[in-house]
Parts: structure tokens; C-alpha cells; sequence
């Protein structure tokens, strides 16, 4: 659960940013960072790991996303969005072995006033499911961006047949707010998804942000 302070970096991030305020949460089970370049070679990993597990959940990959490279560049990505105020890409790591990346979740398309929300996307590895461990990551993830980005709220969509998500998004208390057809190009055609959203309890209905 989010503690309220930010976590210091390890040495898994590039020096370069050692001295910004980046989240770094801890739960019980996990540590969860802000994408860098020095995740490069574990995320590597993780998506070849998984190529099979998530090719039925997600888009068609671009053009060297199983290299280094792909994932170095996305790291500096996710460093200048997270100080732009426009994105939190969060890695998810076991803190007994912090170079196996086991899961990520990613807040992007943050929108202030008067929308005050972002886009909310997870993937965990395949032999980690059932564990909780996403339940875990994103409970922590969600009270840091309502408590501290102050968000009003947070959308997530999810195909039908995803029953895991479905089950991780009611938990996580994500209510069904309709259906989106043909709302994303998936394994081969068009495919239809679940909207959900979940707002930030600690908004007053009449003011536009915390503070």
C-alpha cells in the first residue's frame, strides 16, 4: 500500500534521474517502479516470456518490440511522461529478485481539468496468475494516483472474455459503465470491450480537484 512517501530508486533505474521524485511503491509481495532504460533487459525478457500468454489480450506489437532497444527508448518515454504529468508507467518486480519483471500497469492519457482521469492497462506473467500479485500491485498504484496525482478517476476496458481482469477490476471495486464495439484491433480482428471505471471516494462532488 501506498505509504505516502516516495520510495528512493534502486539501482535498476539510470542514474541520470536518481535525483527526481519518481513513485517507487512497495507492498507486501512486490516492488513497483517507474519504467527506465535500465529495465530494458528484464522487460525483454518478460514480453518474449509471455508472447503466447498475451498475444489473445493485447494489440499487434510494433516493429522491435521483443529487442533491447524497443524497450530502452520506451524507458526514457516513460520517464519524460511521468514528469510531463501525462503518464505512469509502473514495472512490477519481486523484491527477493529485482532483475525478473513479472507484471507491469500503466496509467496513460492523464487528463486534468476538467476530466481529471486516465487510461488504466496491466499485464502480469503467465505463472504468476493467481497469486493476487496484480490485485496487490494495482491497490497500491490506484491509492497513489488518487491520493497523490489526485486523479477523479480511473477507466479500464477489458474484452469479454477476460475473466481475470473482470474479476481483478470488481474486486479492485471498478463498476461496468457499458460496451464499446469493435474498440480495438486484436489478434487478428476487431474486437468488442467492457467499459469500467472507478472514481476517487476522497472528490467532493463540487470542486474540480484535490488539494
Amino acid at each position: 500500500m501506498w505509504n505516502g512517501k516516495v520510495k528512493p530508486l534502486n539501482n535498476l533505474q539510470s542514474l541520470e534521474y536518481q535525483e527526481q521524485q519518481f513513485p517507487g511503491l512497495q507492498t507486501e509481495r512486490l516492488t513497483l517502479l517507474l519504467a527506465s532504460p535500465g529495465h530494458a533487459k528484464s522487460a525483454v525478457e518478460f514480453v518474449r516470456r509471455n508472447q503466447v500468454h498475451l498475444a489473445a489480450w493485447e494489440p499487434l506489437t510494433p516493429p522491435g518490440f521483443y529487442e533491447r532497444d524497443y524497450w530502452e527508448k520506451l524507458g526514457r518515454s516513460a520517464q519524460n511522461d511521468f514528469l510531463a504529468g501525462v503518464g505512469l508507467r509502473l514495472n512490477l518486480f519481486i523484491p527477493a529478485n529485482d532483475s525478473i519483471l513479472i507484471g507491469r500497469i500503466n496509467f496513460s492519457q492523464i487528463t486534468r481539468e476538467p476530466f481529471q482521469s486516465c487510461m488504466l492497462g496491466y499485464a502480469i506473467d503467465a505463472q504468476y496468475q493467481g497469486k493476487g500479485l496484480m490485485h496487490e500491485g494495482l491497490t497500491a498504484a490506484i491509492d497513489y494516483m488518487f491520493t497523490v496525482q489526485k486523479l477523479h478517476r480511473i477507466q479500464a476496458n477489458y474484452l469479454p472474455e477476460n475473466k481475470r481482469s473482470a474479476a481483478v477490476l470488481k474486486r479492485l471495486d471498478f463498476k461496468t459503465e457499458g460496451l464499446a464495439q469493435q474498440y480495438l484491433f486484436i489478434n487478428g480482428r476487431w474486437r468488442d470491450h467492457i467499459l469500467s471505471a472507478r472514481l476517487n471516494p476522497l472528490f467532493a462532488a463540487d470542486i474540480a480537484r484535490l488539494g
